[in-house]
């Protein structure tokens, strides 16, 4: 019975760990899906940012906005920003929002 529950743990742990390990980089998914336009360093100092007049992540009144803020515009998109829902997990999604709070 031991070996039994050891083994369904041992292969519960090797289906969830990649996805949550994945979710988990809030710095890379922002590198991939975020930089091209609000930049490497969230100031929107891009030309596609510079174009689209984005606010610099950094800035007092993007980081006042409250988790659940952030969350619902990366979630539904804003403007000319894609949605992520669908396309990323709610865990990838709340890593991202961290990353851009630890912008600042």
């Amino acid at each position: 019975m031991n070996r039994k529950l050891f083994v369904i743990l041992t292969v519960m742990i090797l289906l969830i760990l990649p996805a949550t390990l994945a979710a988990a980089d809030g710095a890379a998914l922002y590198k991939a899906k975020c930089a091209s336009c609000h930049a490497v360093n969230g100031s929107g100092d891009t030309a596609m940012g510079k174009a689209m007049k984005l606010r610099d992540l950094r800035s007092p009144e993007v980081q006042k906005q409250t988790d659940a803020e952030l969350t619902k515009i990366t979630a539904g998109g804003k403007g000319k920003m894609p949605a992520y829902k669908g396309k990323l997990t709610d865990a990838e999604i709340t890593a991202l929002v961290a990353h851009m709070r630890a912008l600042k």
